[in-house]
């Protein structure tokens, strides 16, 4: 039975921590164009996904429970604790809100959130001024706040991971390739030149070790 002592029925919770990180999100990314709405609004269903289960009910537990409870039994499967799966199936006896993975998913969602924030300012800049964003961390990658909500979802899914967001984490990770495939071929039509060489420098989602080195836009 699920009730708010064993951690969960807290919708309240449920709704706060959802609304947090996702205006959190929202102060930083900033969506204008249609596009940048998809990626948010995708994004969002995730987080709301997660934090219905982390505080709501507990489905991915209660689909999993006779498994669960047969592989690994003496653990309060609908305590709150248990929806850390990874501690939980590893053994580890510590609390695991400050386990290896849970300290993991916030470096994961922690970095995530500062590449978001941090190459806003960068691509703004570069929009109201009609040119190419090739500072700052779009020297490094040209995708960084795809990358950064990349990021986010892996931490979270790091943390809690539930059935469906186990679903919607790939879905969404092609979502977001797809969507900067499709700006890289605006922005070529824009820049022509300009982008296919700063392309030919910079990767798309995983930085080198050496920043490129920039050039005039």
């Amino acid at each position: 039975m699920i009730t708010p002592s064993s951690g969960y029925g807290l919708w309240f919770f449920a709704f706060i921590n959802a609304a947090i990180f996702i205006l959190f999100a929202f102060s930083f990314f900033k969506p204008q164009t249609s596009r940048d709405w998809r990626s948010f609004g995708a994004f969002s269903a995730f987080l709301v996904a997660l934090f219905s289960e982390m505080y709501g009910f507990p489905l991915t537990i209660y689909l999993m429970s006779g498994w669960l409870q047969t592989r690994y039994p003496g653990i309060d499967w609908f305590g709150h604790d248990a929806g850390h799966l990874p501690e939980m199936m590893f053994g580890w006896q510590a609390n695991p809100h400050f386990g290896l993975f849970h300290i993991l998913s916030f470096v994961l969602i922690g970095g995530g959130f500062w590449l978001i924030s941090a190459a806003w300012p960068v691509l703004y800049a570069a929009q109201r001024s009609g040119k190419l964003a090739m500072a700052g961390l779009y020297a490094r990658l040209r995708h960084p706040q795809y990358a950064g909500f990349v990021l986010v979802l892996t931490g979270f899914l790091v943390q809690w991971p539930t059935l469906l967001t186990l679903v919607m984490y790939p879905f969404l990770i092609w979502m977001y390739a797809r969507l900067a495939r499709s700006e890289e071929r605006e922005t070529r039509d824009r820049f022509g030149i300009v982008y296919d060489d700063y392309a030919r420098r910079v990767p798309a989602f995983f930085p080198r070790l050496k920043s490129a080195p920039q050039h005039a836009n």
